[in-house]
């Protein structure tokens, strides 16, 4: 804990430990879509299936994973949440009027949609990890709980609800990453920013097309 101290102790040191767990999560994001979309190979599920097998297996590198993980979500939110109370601090009186010119509607809502995804992530694990909250949960049969699962309307709905501020979330997130480490140049900071939006959105439309599949008879059991 000594060894955060000094980095935690600034603003600057809080954004990079925010940049770095920004990376490790948003690796995992990329990661997570990319098992996922072997859902829309045609042979009703046999290599999502073999994928999910391949991890149980490996029980070691998994849960070095999951510890990895853990830790980069805990001091994303640490930091984020003492960034922000830093700022709260800096000006404890408000602004009267706030005139939104240049902060976008993703950077303004950073601190609603982070919680909220974080609270959806837990459900999104009873759901479709632990079966708690599934209504015929099979282990290990990914492609049969993912189809079943999202056969419930409300569940899918809820989770393309949360998609959608998962991309308005990477949006920002991406950019405010790229100025942490400064590449923010005049000439390819218009470009950085469209990139982040794009890659952010594209990452969260990706994963709506799961439910959306579904929910159009595309991916049937």
């Amino acid at each position: 804990m000594s060894a955060l101290a000094g980095p935690l102790s600034s603003s600057i040191g809080k954004k990079a430990v925010m940049a770095v767990t920004g990376v490790v999560l948003f690796g995992f994001v990329v990661g997570h879509l990319l098992g996922n979309l072997q859902i829309f190979i045609p042979d009703h599920g046999a290599k999502l299936n073999a994928y999910a097998e391949f991890l149980h297996h490996n029980v070691g590198p998994l849960w070095i994973a999951r510890l990895i993980l853990l830790g980069a979500v805990f001091l994303h939110i640490g930091t984020a949440v003492a960034l922000w109370l830093d700022n709260r601090a800096a000006r404890p009186i408000p602004y009267g009027h706030k005139a939104w010119r240049k902060a976008s509607y993703s950077s303004r809502t950073m601190m609603v949609s982070g919680p909220i995804i974080a609270l959806f992530v837990l459900y999104h694990l009873s759901h479709l990890t632990w079966g708690a909250t599934h209504p015929s949960f099979q282990p290990l049969d990914v492609y049969h709980n993912v189809v079943a699962g999202f056969s419930s309307t409300p569940a899918a709905l809820a989770y393309i609800a949360a998609m959608l501020l998962l991309g308005s979330h990477l949006a920002h997130g991406l950019w405010s990453m790229c100025q942490t480490v400064g590449l923010n140049h005049p000439r390819y900071t218009p470009w950085l920013r469209a990139l982040s939006v794009l890659v952010g959105w594209g990452l969260a439309l990706g994963n709506i097309s799961i439910p959306l599949a579904v929910m159009a008879g595309v991916i049937r059991s």
